[in-house]
């Protein structure tokens, strides 16, 4: 078992008012920028909402899921354990249609590595390994993140699988807020933090497993300065969903963006965090 390490600006801030919504802010302010996402939320690391709408909607958030799949995997195994790829792993994104870290049957990856491949090209076989190993099983996996999630204080959330795809009849759902208050604490720990922000990851070749290269799925991080990361999500239910965070004027922003556009997450969270860093430096 290994815990949360934390360190730096966003080790010594991200937790200060992590379980509380935040305090008075400027958020709908004649200069805000525009949003057209259902939902949206941005908080800094002081506790001060810089932006909100419909934020307690309770929607599915797709793959933003994932954020509580690797938070429950940082405590529950080691960075150097080894996972066998399964036929059911593979079997399991690729006839869901989902997104994959192209895993082959009978590789062996260490928890390390399968954490890039679920949060970088948002591998839901990667996602299947860890849950098997980690719950063990699906379905205790998930019960370990509803259980994480009510220990959080997440009011509004519900899993039903560790990697956001849709689940008829089971009604999977989470808020923008929630999904803040799950980013500020995912970010104190410094493999989560390392890991989404890595815009590309390179696995070599071993005896156990082929090589791999993924490609971060967060177009923030090539475009925006001082981007932490975090996570996308795509669903037809969802649509298009983006949690963000990047370090201005001395604090770490987080925001979250529910059922928008494809591109258009990306440019509007530029705008959010520029809005952000214009409120916290009294412009």
């Amino acid at each position: 078992m290994f815990g949360m390490h934390t360190g730096g600006l966003i080790g010594s801030a991200i937790l200060v008012g992590v379980m509380g919504v935040g305090v008075a802010s400027p958020a709908q302010a004649a200069d805000a920028p525009a949003v057209e996402a259902k939902s949206a939320y941005v908080i800094d690391s002081a506790g001060t909402i810089h932006f909100n709408k419909r934020e307690t909607s309770r929607v599915p958030v797709a793959s933003l899921v994932k954020i509580m799949t690797a938070y429950v995997v940082l405590r529950e195994g080691k960075l150097s354990d080894t996972i066998t790829i399964t036929a059911a792993d593979v079997r399991h994104a690729v006839g869901s249609g989902a997104t994959t870290a192209k895993l082959k049957k009978g590789e062996r990856l260490t928890t390390r590595d399968l954490l890039y491949g679920l949060m970088l090209p948002s591998g839901a076989d990667a996602a299947s390994a860890l849950a098997r190993r980690y719950g063990p099983g699906n379905d205790a996996f998930v019960a370990k993140m509803n259980a994480a999630a009510q220990r959080l204080g997440l009011s509004d959330t519900r899993y039903t699988n560790p990697d956001g795809l849709p689940t008829p009849g089971k009604g999977g759902y989470s808020t923008a807020v929630d999904q803040a208050k799950l980013t500020k604490v995912a970010l104190a720990d410094s493999t989560f933090r390392t890991v989404v922000s890595r815009e590309v990851q390179k696995i070599p070749k071993t005896a156990l497993h082929r090589a791999h290269t993924w490609h971060n799925t967060n177009k923030l991080l090539e475009s925006a300065s001082g981007i932490i990361g975090v996570k996308t999500g795509y669903t037809n239910a969802a649509g298009f969903c983006l949690v963000f965070a990047g370090e201005r004027s001395g604090r770490v922003v987080i925001g979250v963006l529910l059922g928008d556009k494809d591109a258009r997450r990306f440019s509007t969270a530029e705008k959010l965090l520029d809005y952000a860093e214009t409120q916290i430096s009294g412009g």
